[in-house]
């Protein structure tokens, strides 16, 4: 089941979410993700997906989380998925598919040009994930990154 994430799933998807963190080389820190989620949730910041068992403990298999921006020269909003996640006990099992398919189907109500993410060179298996679901790598821009 696919459902979207309110405050009542929060310790659990914060858990998760650390995971993703620390996938990516972060230190572990499930108070500080806690405190970032609930804030995205709160103030309607984010739309996060969560992949469901369809169990009486309601475990969390997944989740992905876009944010909404905006193409100037489309004259649209675009979603960011920021954050896709698949505990690696349910990988290869259909999980990331169900939550790009909800994905794109958030991307079609809202009539948004469509999803733009980025994700590490050696993440291959979300590449390949990603190509088969029609993303296409972009070869003509370079993107920039400033810390302030």
């Amino acid at each position: 089941m696919i459902k979207q994430a309110t405050l009542n799933e929060l310790d659990k998807l914060a858990e998760l979410f650390d995971k993703y963190r620390v996938f990516y080389g972060k230190t572990a820190d499930i108070k500080g993700s806690r405190t970032f989620l609930q804030e995205r949730i709160k103030n309607e910041e984010s739309v996060i997906y969560l992949a469901m068992m369809d169990d009486e403990v309601n475990t969390i298999m997944g989740f992905v989380q876009l944010y909404p921006i905006f193409t100037s020269v489309g004259l649209k909003r675009q979603w960011l998925l920021n954050d896709l996640y698949v505990e690696p006990a349910y990988r290869r099992k259909g999980v990331g598919e169900k939550l790009l398919s909800k994905s794109e189907e958030l991307s079609r109500q809202t009539a948004s040009a469509g999803i733009l993410l980025e994700t590490a060179h050696e993440n291959t298996g979300a590449q390949q994930l990603y190509e088969k679901f029609g993303y296409e790598k972009d070869t003509d821009h370079y993107y920039y990154f400033l810390t302030t």
